[in-house]
């Protein structure tokens, strides 16, 4: 290895400050390069084939991670055949001889914190794979988004103390320097120590978890995802909302994804004119439906009876209580319900209250 550069032909004559045998050998390492971060490429999603399958950002994130991953294997291997070689027969310009090594250096640190950085958008794909059901609650992606928030801001800062010693920078210089303007980068990151802060308060307490819908402040959407700093909420308007974690332990925060019930209070009007007797018969109708329905709960508080007497209608109001999650299947269940109450309604050749036929009138 060390005679590498000398099996070259001719690696002895000179040719831009380098001889031959330098300026192939470095050639010959660029290609190698490359095609290692080709091979790390492919090599990584098949690796984590069962994990990515089903996510397209995974599957991206180790694609991107794969060439990190090879760019950095290969300015290693470099740097180690570098310092292997037998300098005496190694020739090139005196300024990239010392510069070099920093260089491949540096490139395999800033690689590995790519690699790393990247990675970190797997983690959920992991988890989901480990995952009994493969589908994760509210109380797991909310666990998911804390640990990829805090990898991120680990990697982030011992990434850049790794950066900063491939640079040159004198770490013990640089820790003497920390400690003497500390009270200043305190009193600077006091809102950043806030919003950690906030976050430890969110996962310890658990308000609310990532999936819940919740009212904090003037705020009121889904949450998406809580980080160390920031917590990300989904408006009704599909805008996304950045709320500061500092703000959520003074602010009253109202969580409907607690609900162990959702009340619905309709209102029915009838025609003024209606069979008293086929009214009663109507409201008996509509608490036997809630009897009956599987999806509704606390029977002994609903009812249907005849509220207030108007000009022209008959108020019948109801209380009802559904035993749903989801507002999808709420809004099913909710259309199925008034579709039955219409269908009571003519059975009992009943009339419902239309403003607009009395106006016409």
């Amino acid at each position: 290895m060390k005679d590498f550069v000398s099996l070259f032909p001719n690696h002895e004559k000179m040719v831009l400050g380098f001889n031959y045998g330098t300026l192939l050998t470095l050639i010959s390492m660029a290609i190698a390069v490359v095609i290692i971060r080709f091979a790390a490429c492919k090599i990584l999603p098949r690796v984590f084939q069962k994990v990515s399958e089903h996510s397209q950002k995974a599957s991206d994130a180790l694609t991107g991670s794969g060439k990190a991953l090879g760019v950095a294997i290969g300015s290693g291997l470099i740097l180690m055949l570098l310092g292997d070689l037998d300098h005496s027969s190694v020739v090139m310009p005196e300024f990239l001889e010392s510069t070099l090594p920093g260089l491949l250096q540096l490139i395999m640190v800033v690689s590995i914190v790519i690699c790393a950085f990247r990675f970190v958008g797997v983690v959920n794909s992991i988890v989901v794979w480990m995952d009994d059901d493969g589908d994760l609650d509210g109380s797991q992606k909310t666990v998911v988004s804390a640990v990829e928030s805090t990898l991120r801001f680990l990697i982030i800062l011992f990434g850049t103390v790794f950066i900063a010693d491939a640079l040159g920078f004198d770490l013990t210089t640089m820790v003497a320097g920390l400690g003497i303007t500390g009270l200043a980068l305190a009193l600077a990151a006091q809102d950043t120590i806030s919003n950690i802060f906030g976050a430890t308060t969110v996962l310890l307490d658990r308000p609310f978890k990532v999936g819940d819908w919740v009212i904090i402040g003037a705020v009121e959407g889904e949450v998406m995802e809580i980080g160390l700093r920031t917590t990300l909420i989904r408006t009704s308007l599909d805008t996304v909302v950045t709320m500061p974690n500092a703000n959520l332990t003074n602010t009253p925060v109202e969580n409907w994804g607690k609900r162990r019930f959702r009340r619905w209070q309709p209102i029915f009007k009838l025609d003024i004119n209606s069979n008293p007797d086929s009214v009663k018969e109507f409201c008996a109708g509509i608490v036997d439906m809630v009897d009956k329905n599987g999806k509704m709960m606390k029977q002994e508080a609903s009812f249907a009876r005849v509220a207030s007497l108007g000009p022209d209608a008959i108020d019948v109001g109801c209380n009802i209580y559904w035993d749903i999650a989801g507002g999808k299947e709420e809004r099913e269940e909710r259309e199925a319900f008034l579709l039955s109450v219409m269908q009571l309604g003519k059975s009992l050749e009943l009339s419902f209250y239309d403003n607009r036929r009395m106006h016409q009138a």
